[in-house]
């Protein structure tokens, strides 16, 4: 039983891992949930009321999920700082609930505080959104001056539990973040070679299906490379580590996706388009079987199975993983190479690859493996990995960036625009009920989090409204099922919690929708729940949303094109910048720091693709500007793909003996450098009218054969470059830039 029982529970552990890496989700919800369920023990022994058991509950949730430090030390001191900044927030709260004109100033200038604080960094977020959210917790349950000793007193249990249950019953230290995330990985490695089997064996009918897979496993493969990246620094013991861990992680994600593309390429009657493995929604290619003999499809279906193998058998040796590693490890030879048609030859070429990145990435992570088994070709693929070790070098520091001033910076600008917005909430929400008129002032707030675009704060408030309306019939379900039984609300209300938490990175609709189930059962154990509430609940939400677009549209407004034509600039001078670096270095250029630049590329597009969410939004009325928002982002992927794989091969240049620098590499590829930066030049100023241009293939500008008189450059350099020129000038269509060909 025990042995058929050890799979069962890894392949849940890699489920897990794989649909939350790092368990971040899961944390944050079994976090909250004990904060609360030990608020509530500790209160409910005392034997205090109903009141200060719905504020110490809400205070330990705002406790919890307030702290975003990575190290724990810095984590602790927000901590115990947060303890008197929520005092003063209830006792002002209470104080000034009796005095309207003077509580309503107050709070609004409590918003512009705790917006503004978010120039601090995460503490000043942080002590900011604990000082809001208490305040409001003191208008929730009616705090007057008579109840402040309890409440003060409730506060300090909130925050005492929430310490505990941080520190001591769900601690996570910024190396065991790092290597569950890296659990995760693997996990989504393997879940990507079995999505890339899958389209291996796909008919006609289920080549959609299968490609779509394969687009969702890259896309969260690379989700999960940056979460680690963004970890490495806390979770590493020195940057010589982080920086090996960084380079293997990279190399395992090219490499999945370079196999991926040589596989649909492969079943395709041409060349598939990298475009098609960016692109949501785009058609796959039509595709036929596999060319070639039939012994090459069954030797194909059988090395994913034991590449997949090879990424899920974690700290596992053997005679049997070795001559896994060792055939697949071959292929990197060509003498190795089954009989095939080109296009199948490569896939098998990407397998081989793939495979070494896999033992790279073993190695970093587990240290130095058992060699005793190694063929030649596994031997070599060693040493290779030993010399680009040694050669990583810390990078440089790099210059900060000049931040802008006064009202241009995004903090000062958002706390006007949400104290404007809530100053127009609380009118309005008084005028609809003198007692709860701080929903609609909560809505305008949360709309305000995490968006710098008033298109970005409309989708956020539309999407807030519809959780809220199916979280207003929820809570009239709820409410009739628990009537007067306080625990048994209590324990749902724990439930709401945890699932709030946990969907709150997936669909803010969902957590929306629990939340307002969740306060539906307060309000029950307040005895003030009503129809008649929930209802208002509703149209509060709907006041607050749209104060919040008000003031966001009408105060410094920041346009939803300005704010994606700014990172879309920005995305460009980066992408220009990976390139040069990287064939900079390709023609024997000095070293640079070219994973980091890399690094803030994908930054900079993650940015770009959260602002086109209003553009892109299923309920947009605008569908020729959702196609191009899609299509141009599926483009810049596209680019920041091969920019990676450049950055990744110019940096196996010291250590690799078939990578050779190639001087008229630069001059070659100066065209594609040169047409980012006027893409780059014409989005920032429509007045600006130079054209892309177009030419000879850079194969051909290195002579057709890929040898050259100073060494010799690979084939998949040639290619990586190639295609990051066609996607180039496949961006001047979209983004209205015009194109000129050579003259003859």
């Amino acid at each position: 039983m025990k042995a058929a029982g050890r799979p069962v529970r890894t392949r849940l552990r890699d489920h897990l891992a794989a649909s939350d890496p790092g368990l971040l989700r899961l944390t944050a919800g079994l976090r909250t949930v004990g904060a609360i369920a030990l608020t509530l023990a500790v209160l409910a022994s005392a034997g205090v009321d109903v009141t200060r058991l719905v504020a110490g509950a809400m205070a330990a949730m705002v406790a919890t999920f307030a702290i975003r430090e990575k190290q724990r030390g810095a984590q602790a001191v927000t901590l115990a700082a947060g303890l008197p900044v929520a005092l003063v927030s209830v006792s002002l709260g209470a104080v000034l609930s009796e005095r309207v004109v003077v509580g309503d100033v107050f709070f609004v200038v409590l918003i512009f505080a705790a917006v503004y604080g978010r120039r601090f960094g995460d503490r000043g977020t942080a002590l900011g959104l604990i000082g809001f959210q208490v305040y409001f917790v003191s208008l929730f349950v009616g705090a007057s001056a008579a109840q402040l000793p309890g409440l003060w007193a409730a506060l300090a249990v909130a925050f005492a539990c929430s310490a505990l249950v941080r520190f001591a019953v769900v601690p996570v230290t910024p190396a065991g973040l790092l290597l569950r995330l890296r659990q995760a990985f693997r996990a989504r490695l393997a879940r990507l070679v079995s999505a890339q089997l899958a389209l291996l064996d796909a008919g006609p009918d289920d080549v959609d299906k299968a490609l779509e897979d394969v687009r969702e496993g890259t896309a969260r493969l690379h989700e999960t490379a940056l979460m680690i990246q963004s970890r490495l620094e806390e979770g590493t013991p020195d940057e010589s580590t982080a920086r090996l861990v960084q380079r293997r992680i990279a190399d395992a994600e090219i490499a999945a996706e370079r196999l991926g593309l040589q596989l649909l390429s492969a079943r395709s009657a041409e060349r598939a388009d990298t475009l098609t493995l960016h692109l949501p929604g785009a058609p796959a290619p039509e595709v036929g079987r596999l060319p070639g003999p039939d012994e090459a499809t069954a030797a194909l279906r059988r090395d994913l199975l034991a590449l997949r193998a090879l990424v899920v058998r974690t700290g596992v040796g053997g005679a049997g993983v070795a001559q896994l590693r060792n055939r697949l490890l071959g292929y990197r030879d060509e003498e190795n190479l089954p009989v095939a048609t080109p296009a199948v030859r490569d896939v098998f070429r990407a397998v081989g690859e793939t495979a070494r990145a896999v033992m790279g990435l073993r190695v970093a992570l587990e240290g130095p493996q058992d060699e005793s088994d190694d063929s030649p070709a596994t031997a070599r693929s060693r040493e290779e990995l030993d010399a680009e070790d040694a050669a990583i070098d810390a990078g440089e520091e790099n210059e900060p960036a000049e931040e802008p001033k006064g009202l241009r910076r995004p903090t000062t600008r958002a706390a006007v625009q949400v104290s404007v917005g809530s100053t127009l909430a609380i009118v309005g929400g008084e005028l609809l009920s003198a007692h709860r008129w701080y929903w609609a002032v909560l809505t305008c707030w949360i709309v305000f989090i995490n968006t710098a675009s008033t298109g970005e704060i409309l989708v956020k408030g539309y999407r807030r409204l519809l959780g809220t309306v199916f979280g207003v019939v929820a809570g009239i379900l709820l409410a009739a099922l628990v009537g007067g039984h306080t625990w048994t609300a209590f324990a749902l209300v724990l439930v709401l919690i945890f699932a709030m938490f946990y969907t709150a990175p997936l669909s803010y609709t969902l957590m929306s929708f629990f939340v307002t189930a969740m306060l539906g059962l307060l309000y029950t154990l307040l005895h003030t729940y009503s129809w008649e509430v929930l209802v208002l609940r509703v149209e509060e939400t709907a006041l607050g949303a749209a104060c919040g677009v008000v003031a966001a549209a009408l105060v410094l407004p920041v346009n939803t094109d300005r704010r994606t034509n700014e990172l879309l600039v920005t995305v460009l001078e980066r992408l220009a910048e990976v390139t040069e670096a990287a064939v900079g270095q390709l023609s024997g250029g000095p070293a640079g720091d070219l994973l980091d630049q890399a690094r803030r590329l994908d930054q900079a597009l993650g940015d770009l693709r959260s602002a086109t969410q209003p553009l892109t939004h299923p309920v947009t009325p605008l569908r020729a500007r959702r196609t191009t928002a899609r299509y141009v982002v599926a483009l810049l992927e596209t680019c920041a793909y091969h920019a990676r794989s450049l950055a990744a091969t110019a940096e196996l240049l010291p250590a690799h003996p078939s990578i050779a620098a190639d001087p008229r590499l630069r001059g070659a590829a100066g065209r594609t450098v040169r047409n980012i930066v006027t893409i780059a030049d014409r989005v920032a100023d429509e007045d600006v009218t130079a054209p892309v241009e177009t030419g000879p293939s850079i194969a051909s500008l290195l002579g057709g054969d890929g040898t050259a008189r100073y060494g010799r450059v690979t084939g998949r350099v040639l290619r990586h470059l190639e295609r990051l020129d066609e996607a180039v000038v496949g961006l001047a269509r979209p983004l209205a830039v015009p194109v000129t060909a050579p003259e003859r």
